[in-house]
């Protein structure tokens, strides 16, 4: 049987999570955005409040990603009428490079299959280098940018990846 990469994150586990996500976030974007915007981007769209406002209001689903029972990254996914919402997929900086990126995204696309979904799409920080070559190599294709004023005089430019299943 095939160990289980995503464990389902419960509502009482959403402070740990938030936690776990500013780690991880500030991890991946400092050297890329600044600590600064880091810290308000976590605070607005990854503190245990906002992620329960995102569950409760949005659809969204967190999950953990864990290898052996150990939870080395996470990710958010919202299904939307003909497409999944790929929201959040991040990874401990240990775990990067060795394949997890990939399972996961199997994963998420599996998910959008099951619910009779035509693609998953996700928007990536358009100098997020190494993201970009992982969603490329996966089969993600680029389908447009947007600029995206999200308050604090910071905006988030991005590139929007669709894979269709």
């Amino acid at each position: 049987m095939r160990e289980k990469l995503f464990e389902a994150v419960r509502p009482e586990e959403l402070g740990a999570l938030a936690e776990f996500a500013a780690r991880l976030w500030h991890s991946a974007y400092d050297g890329l955005l600044g600590g600064g915007q880091v810290g308000y981007m976590t605070d607005k769209f990854q503190s245990a409040e906002a992620m329960r406002r995102q569950i409760e209001s949005d659809n969204y689903i967190y999950f953990y990603i864990v290898d052996g029972g150990r939870r080395i990254g996470y990710c958010a996914i919202r299904p939307e009428s003909e497409k999944l919402f790929l929201s959040k997929l991040y990874l401990e900086e240990s775990a990067r490079g060795k394949g997890w990126g990939r399972k996961a995204l199997a994963e998420v696309a599996e998910t959008a299959r099951r619910l009779s979904l035509k693609s998953v799409y996700l928007t990536v920080n358009k100098q997020n280098d190494r993201a970009v070559r992982a969603y490329e190599r996966f089969g993600f294709r680029r389908a447009g940018a947007c600029v995206t004023d999200i308050g604090g005089g910071y905006v988030m430019d991005d590139y929007i990846y669709e894979y269709a299943l």
